[in-house]
C-alpha cells in the first residue's frame, strides 16, 4: 500500500489546495517547547491556568504542521522548502482542533518553484498566515505508510518538587542496613550530601570500607556500627530505632526478608497498632499526578481487615506528600461486584467502611479495572460515573503479586521513577530493591524524609506517617 504519493511540479495547478484538521495534545506542545527551547512552565505545565503553547513553541508547531502538509501531501515527497514568510498572530491552545491549509499561488518554471499561501486557524481564529516557497519535485515519488513516532514526555518531575520541599528541613537520622554494594552505599551518601539524612552505616565494617575504597569515597564523616553479617545488621538497626537513636531505616544490599524478619516481631521489632504495609510512590511520565501503588512488597494475600490498614497507611502518606484528599481506586479485573471474585467483594466492603468513617481522609471507589482507574476516557467509554475513575492518586491492589507487577511494569515499560517505603511501623523504612539505582534510592529517601518530618511536627496515632 502506498500512503504518500507526491504531486509533481507539472501536475500542480495554481489554486490547488490541501488541508488537515486535528487537536493539539499536551505531548505535542511539550515537544514543540523542547525543540524551540521555550520551556516556560507557566505555558506548558499540566496545571497551568490556560495550558497554552508558548510563543516560540507555537511558531515551531505551526511550521511543523505546514511542513507536514507540504512534505507529505502537496507537493509531497521530494519537496524542499527554500523560503518562508509567516506571521504569528495567536497562541495555540491544548485540546482544541487546529486546521492548517496550503494553497498554490504562484509557479515559476525555472527551478520548479511553487509559492504557497499558508493559513493555520483554531476555532475560526487565524493563528498563522503567510507564504512558503518550495522547490517542487519533478518526478514521481511514492512510499509506503510511515508511522509517526510516539513520544512520551515527563511533565511532572514530581520527585524534584518533593526534594524541593525538603529544603530547610532538619536531616533525618537514618540507619543504613548493610550498605555493602555500590548503590546501597552511594545512594545514602548522596542523600546526606543533599542534607536529607544523617546516615549511620550498619553492617560488616570491612565490607563497607572496601566498597567505599573502590568508589573513592571518604567515610570519615560517618558513624559505622559494625556487625558480623546482614542478619545482625538488621537486628542492630531495629534496636537503634526502638531506642530512639535513629528516626528511620534504609534497606541496603540485603534481602527484604532479612530486614523484615527483624522488623515484625512484636517484642523486639517495630510493630504498631497498624498493619505494616508497603507503598510505591511513582512518577509516571504519561500520568499527570503522583501515583501510589500499595501493597507490592509486604502483604502477600491481604485480608479485608489488612486492606483497611493498607488503605489508611497510603492515604496518610499521600497527605504528607501534599495530596489533600487522596482518591483511592480499589483494583480488580472488573468494575462490577462478582461474588466469585473476592477482590470485588472486598472493594465494595472497603467503600462502605469509608462511608461509615472506618477509613478516613480519602475518597474510595471500586472495584475498578486498571484502565478505568487511570483513564477518564476509558471510564466514560464504560459509562462509569465515579469521583475516582481516571483520577486515582492511590491504586489499592488485590494482592502482592498484582501490585508488584503493576509497579514494575510502570517502571520498566512506562519509564516511571519510583520510591519505596514501609509504613505502619514505629519509624519509616526505605525498602528499595537491590537493583535500584542511586537516583531511585534518593527518591525513596526524599519521601522518607517528609514522613519523618511530619511525625516530628505532629506526633500521630501509632503507625501513621
Amino acid at each position: 500500500m502506498t500512503d504518500f504519493r507526491n504531486v509533481t511540479f507539472d501536475e500542480i495547478k495554481v489554486g490547488s489546495t490541501v488541508s488537515v484538521s486535528r487537536p493539539v495534545t499536551e505531548t505535542e506542545v511539550g515537544t514543540m517547547a523542547l525543540v524551540s527551547g521555550d520551556v516556560d512552565p507557566w505555558h506548558i505545565a499540566a496545571d497551568a491556568p490556560e495550558r497554552k503553547g508558548p510563543l516560540t513553541a507555537q511558531a515551531v508547531g505551526a511550521e511543523a504542521l505546514l511542513s507536514m502538509l507540504l512534505g507529505r501531501r502537496l507537493p509531497g515527497p521530494g519537496t524542499r522548502i527554500v523560503a518562508q514568510d509567516l506571521r504569528f498572530d495567536g497562541v495555540i491552545g491544548v485540546g482544541a482542533e487546529v486546521t492548517a491549509r496550503v494553497t498554490a499561488r504562484e509557479k515559476r518554471t525555472e527551478g520548479a518553484i511553487v509559492v504557497f499561501d499558508c493559513l493555520v486557524t483554531q476555532g475560526g481564529r487565524s493563528l498563522v498566515a503567510g507564504s512558503v516557497t518550495v522547490q517542487a519535485p519533478t518526478r514521481r515519488i511514492a512510499y509506503d505508510e510511515v508511522e509517526t513516532p510516539q513520544l512520551i514526555l515527563r511533565h511532572n518531575d514530581a520527585f524534584a518538587r518533593l526534594l524541593h520541599r525538603c529544603e530547610g528541613l532538619a536531616p533525618v537520622s537514618c540507619a543504613i542496613v548493610h550498605p555493602c554494594d555500590r548503590d546501597s552505599l552511594l545512594g545514602p551518601l548522596e542523600a546526606a550530601r543533599r542534607g536529607l539524612i544523617v546516615p549511620v552505616l550498619v553492617g560488616p565494617e570491612a565490607k563497607i570500607r572496601a566498597v567505599a575504597e573502590a568508589e573513592h569515597v571518604d567515610l570519615s564523616a560517618y558513624r559505622i556500627v559494625s556487625t558480623e553479617h546482614s542478619h545482625g545488621a538488621a537486628e542492630r538497626a531495629v534496636a537503634m530505632a526502638r531506642a530512639g537513636e535513629v528516626e528511620a531505616l534504609m534497606k541496603g544490599s540485603l534481602h527484604t526478608d532479612e530486614i523484615m524478619a527483624a522488623v515484625v516481631p512484636s517484642a523486639t521489632g517495630l510493630r504498631t497498632g497498624r498493619r505494616i504495609s508497603h507503598v510505591f510512590v511513582m512518577d509516571v511520565p504519561a500520568y499527570p499526578r503522583l501515583l501510589l501503588v500499595t501493597d507490592a512488597a509486604i502483604n502477600i494475600f491481604p485480608t479485608l481487615e489488612d486492606k483497611v490498614h493498607i488503605a489508611q497507611n497510603a492515604i496518610d502518606l499521600a497527605q504528607v506528600l501534599g495530596i489533600a484528599v487522596p482518591k483511592v481506586a480499589i483494583l480488580s479485573a472488573v468494575e462490577t461486584i462478582n461474588p466469585k471474585i473476592q477482590s470485588t467483594v472486598d472493594a465494595a466492603a472497603l467503600c462502605k467502611m469509608a462511608d461509615r468513617g472506618q477509613i478516613t481522609s480519602g475518597v474510595l471507589d471500586g472495584p475498578l479495572a486498571f484502565d478505568n482507574a487511570v483513564s477518564e476516557e476509558a471510564a466514560r467509554t464504560k459509562k462509569i460515573v465515579s469521583p475516582v475513575a481516571g483520577q486515582a492518586d492511590i491504586l489499592l491492589v488485590p494482592d502482592l503479586e498484582a501490585g508488584n507487577m503493576v509497579a514494575k511494569q510502570l517502571q520498566y515499560l512506562a519509564g516511571a521513577d519510583s520510591a519505596g517505603i514501609v509504613l505502619g511501623t514505629r519509624v519509616p523504612i526505605v525498602l528499595t530493591s537491590r537493583a535500584d539505582s542511586v537516583r531511585t534510592r534518593l527518591a525513596s529517601t526524599t519521601v522518607m524524609a517528609l514522613v519523618a518530618d511530619a511525625r516530628r511536627e505532629k506526633p500521630a496515632a501509632a503507625g501513621r506517617p
